[in-house]
């Protein structure tokens, strides 16, 4: 029988401090800033759990989560509660069958822009259109296309730990837009090699390609400067002679490399991570600049 039955009967009651879990990067508000994030939320704020919502919310934030495995269709975790011992969550989510996936793969070639997005890190906006013309879903849209179970005592599902999961989990889809896919039964590399196999025969049957994978992939990557000759300039700090005099300020916007790079994959520390390392960038160039102009050792 349900605790519902029981309005008295469970006590809420603060799960154990955990060192080193997962930790939200979102601090208030919504999670996911990517539509792609916020459908997947929305797939389980669906599930009408009322309070739960909250406390899972509150648990991601925490960092009550301790690990998150994600597979084809499937995503295992395990998440602190009151017991000593984590909870096991497990989640399914149905997947693509072959066939599906050749439809969707045919059609995604057949526009540019879908496969320069995702290679671009992104997803279209108008990619779920692409699936509901072959009469296919790209997110689970039925209770019974996701599967999830918990080893807490609450019977109810999905509880809070699942829903922890669920949280942090929109939040790596905004850094890696491919895991939605995988959940669906294809991962990124499947699905780059998919798209040049249908523009690779149709260049082989005489036919326009839509795309070329090889000039989708990213061309801003920097060429690296070349290795000295003599090795020993390697190991040297500066050659003596080609110091070139430039200007030198510090950067208007700190850490702007990492924020390039988006937020780190199942953060675990206890501080945001990108603002922990702007006021580490601030403090450097600070000192990096006094170093520079000799006005510190």
């Amino acid at each position: 029988m349900s605790r519902s039955y029981y309005p008295n009967y469970y006590t809420p009651t603060p799960p154990r401090e955990v060192k080193g879990g997962i930790k939200a990067q979102t601090k208030r508000g919504g999670f996911g800033k990517s539509w792609w994030a916020k459908r997947w939320i929305a797939v389980l704020e669906s599930f009408n759990i009322g309070a739960r919502l909250g406390r899972g919310r509150s648990y991601a934030r925490r960092g009550q989560v301790v690990s998150i495995a994600i597979a084809k269709g499937s995503i295992s975790a395990a998440v602190q509660g009151t017991r000593a011992k984590p909870y096991d969550v497990a989640i399914t989510v149905k997947t693509l069958s072959g066939p599906e996936w050749d439809k969707i793969i045919k059609a995604l070639s057949e526009q540019v822009i879908f496969a320069a997005k995702l290679l671009a890190g992104e997803i279209s906006d108008d990619i779920e259109d692409v699936f509901k013309e072959q009469k296919i879903s790209l997110f689970p849209q039925k209770l019974k296309d996701l599967q999830t179970t918990c080893s807490c005592p609450d019977w109810s599902n999905p509880c809070k730990h699942i829903a922890a999961v669920y949280y942090l989990l929109g939040e790596e889809f905004d850094r890696d837009p491919f895991l939605i896919f995988k959940l669906r039964g294809m991962d990124r590399d499947e699905l780059v090699k998919g798209l040049g196999h249908v523009n690779g025969d149709r260049r082989k049957k005489g036919g326009k390609a839509a795309i070329s994978i090889g000039k989708l992939e990213p061309a801003s990557v920097p060429v690296p400067e070349p290795l000295p000759e003599d090795p020993d300039l390697f190991w040297r700090s500066h050659v003596p002679g080609q110091v070139e005099e430039k200007e030198v300020s510090i950067p208007r916007l700190p850490g702007a490399l990492v924020k390039r790079l988006g937020s780190f994959p199942l953060w675990r520390g206890r501080e945001h991570f990108v603002e922990s390392l702007e006021n580490v960038y601030s403090t450097a160039s600070s000192a990096g600049l006094d170093v520079y102009l000799g006005t510190r050792d």
